[in-house]
């Protein structure tokens, strides 16, 4: 007999406009859209074509005029300085719409940029928030990156306005990210009007007169700003992810389709509902943090946590399990690593006893695969479902899931259960035809793809076309590989491009070649990810120096090291690297870097038939075994 989620699932594919029209009705339009489906030029496929909505409205403004002012809307927790705090929806409203009216002192409108560098306050989402009631486009920047990153998301998006912190705080230590903004507006061609500055107590910046603001200051001398009415098809924000060549690809999100596919995830996956509190332990400078940290939960009306803090160290390993027991959290959405983390400090759970968590209700994973030891440990101790699902910066919110707002199936240990209902998720093997259950291929999607997606790169059509749609025509590429079982359960393997993946925060290998690569020493070289149960994956590099260098291999190393850290920045995680005589490649001069990846994770190989010499697989093997990685 069929259940909720079949019936929603095959609705959703038969008549997508029935399916997502119905879900639309959850949100305020100015004015109701054209089309549901707009498919006249594919594949840029447009939902609610015609349709005017304002983003801030739907998370913000509704639930006030709807009486629901005095309802939790930010729940602020940082262990690190001890702070906590809740805010109302009528104090956020107050806050977004003064701080909408110092961006618009500063000459934001519609349509303008606003890169957003900021840590885990809540100032992030007013910020952001605040773009989107301007019908602004924000572009958040991870507060780890470095100047170098930064600077070119800064001559991509071509900011009007920067908003950033002061400072960003991790255990034991304080992150200036002022002069880091300074360094890279100064490396950048493109140069922002006006940088708004928030300043903490850890450590205040100097502001450089004519440029910098304060931010309580403008926000005192502010009038507060009116929603703006956006088209549906509007850009709300542009988020970076790593791209192959060094490039980042500037990944667009639009307003309408994101608005609804948003709200109707917060109750059809995640089975919460309005009023409740809602956990995604993430930051906003990664895509879980703008769907699941700012947006989904305030378009639904939840409570959402802005926790500045780590899951072991602050101050110890029931971090989690406090903030579920103090704020009565139902649902926590996180990374794997996190679990590995707890796991490793707390292995028996003790930290996890020691609070209430009668209330909690289901554990969702994202982010990288979660293997099945950490789920097993986190199903023993919590008691309660551990959901595995599978998304991507592209996607904005889950390609498969286990829809326990529909129905909930049975989890599958590797398995993020089933497409969620608007994807249509296919296996297609090297002849790019479809391949039978439980065959191994690469894992697309057929278009078009649902609302909340990617409608396209930030001016940039064509690289969006060549990145995703042109290998597999008539499909989305994940850029993943794995196979779907006759139940239709989905299982992701592996990445078929060089995109790695550390502690769920996708990072291109090809980037840190291209740092390695300058090295005056160095005359090729490769990374890989190779597996580690904190991280899931962490970056290796091999360095093949060039003929006559001298000096010690540790100290290139070193050099090395240091230079992806300064100029990738510590997310890349960049810490070993080693030296060896050459690299294996095939006779068309491609390195092998899968089958050096399946040495280090000690997995079994076949020799490549396209192998040029050999003899230099045994060579990387001794490498790896020098330092602990092989055989």
């Amino acid at each position: 007999m069929a259940n909720a989620y079949d019936e929603a699932h095959s609705l959703s594919l038969r008549d997508p406009a029935a399916f997502w029209g119905k879900a639309a009705e959850d949100i305020h339009w100015v004015k109701r859209w054209d089309k549901v489906l707009d498919d006249s030029n594919p594949p840029f496929y447009r939902w609610f074509a015609g349709g005017e909505l304002n983003t801030c409205y739907n998370c913000v403004d509704r639930h006030v005029e709807a009486g629901h002012g005095e309802r939790t809307a930010i729940i602020y927790d940082s262990p690190i300085t001890g702070t906590k705090r809740q805010i109302s929806y009528a104090e956020l409203k107050q806050k977004v719409a003064s701080f909408a009216g110092v961006l618009a002192d500063q000459g934001v409108t519609k349509g303008d940029r606003v890169i957003v560098y900021m840590p885990m306050v809540p100032e992030a989402l007013v910020a952001m928030l605040a773009c989107a009631r301007l019908g602004a486009v924000h572009s958040v920047v991870f507060g780890g990156f470095a100047a170098h990153e930064l600077a070119t998301r800064i001559n991509d998006a071509q900011p009007r306005v920067i908003v950033a912190a002061s400072c960003g705080l991790e255990p034991g230590r304080v992150i200036a990210y002022k002069p880091l903004l300074d360094q890279a507006i100064q490396m950048a061609s493109h140069k922002p009007e006006k940088c708004v500055i928030l300043q903490r107590e850890q450590k205040t910046a100097e502001l450089i007169p004519g440029r910098d603001v304060d931010w309580a200051e403008a926000v005192s001398n502010a009038r507060p700003h009116d929603c703006v009415p956006v088209l549906a098809t509007d850009p709300l924000y542009i988020l970076y992810t790593s791209g192959t060549t060094g490039q980042p690809k500037g990944v667009v999100r639009d307003n309408g389709g994101h608005a609804v596919a948003l709200k109707w995830t917060m109750k059809g996956i995640y089975n919460v509902e309005p009023g409740e509190p809602y956990w995604a332990a993430s930051d906003v400078g990664w895509v879980v943090g703008h769907s699941y940290i700012c947006y989904a939960p305030l378009l639904h009306g939840c409570a959402t946590v802005v926790f500045e803090g780590k899951p072991v160290g602050t101050p110890d390993a029931g971090t989690f399990w406090r903030i579920i027991n103090e704020y009565r959290i139902p649902v926590l959405f996180t990374a794997p690593t996190a679990f590995r983390a707890i796991k490793k400090e707390d292995p028996n759970g003790e930290f996890l006893h020691k609070y209430d968590l009668s209330h909690f209700r289901t554990l969702f994973l994202a982010g990288e695969r979660a293997d099945p030891n950490t789920i097993t440990w986190a199903q023993s101790h919590l008691q309660v479902p551990v959901i595995d699902h599978w998304w991507q910066t592209e996607t904005g919110w889950a390609i498969a899931a286990n829809c326990i707002g529909l129905h909930e199936f049975p989890v599958k240990l590797g398995s993020p259960t089933k497409a969620a209902p608007g994807w249509d998720v296919q296996t297609l093997g090297e002849d790019k035809q479809p391949v039978p259950p439980g065959q191994i291929g690469a894992l697309v999607c057929k278009l078009p793809l649902p609302p909340g997606t990617l409608p396209t790169l930030w001016n940039a059509d064509d690289r969006f076309r060549q990145a995703y749609l042109d290998e597999y025509p008539g499909y989305y590429k994940t850029g993943d590989a794995g196979f779907v079982d006759e139940e239709g359960y989905v299982y992701v393997m592996t990445r078929t491009d060089d995109i790695i993946n550390v502690a769920g925060h996708r990072l291109s290998t090809g980037a840190m070649e291209e740092v390695l690569s300058n090295h005056p020493d160095v005359a090729e070289c490769a990374v890989i990810g190779v597996h580690d149960d904190m991280k899931g994956q962490m970056p290796l590099g091999f360095l093949v120096l060039k003929a006559g260098v001298g000096r010690s291999h540790e100290e290139i190393v070193a050099e090395a090291v240091k230079m992806v850290r300064d100029i990738i920045g510590p997310v890349a995680a960049f810490k070993k690297a080693l030296v060896v005589p050459r690299l294996p490649k095939t006779r068309s001069g491609k390195i092998l870097r899968g089958t050096m990846q399946k040495i280090a994770d000690h997995e079994e190989f076949k020799m490549p038939a396209t192998i040029d010499d050999p003899d230099i697989l045994p060579e990387i093997e001794e490498a790896l075994h020098e330092i602990g990685l092989a055989r």
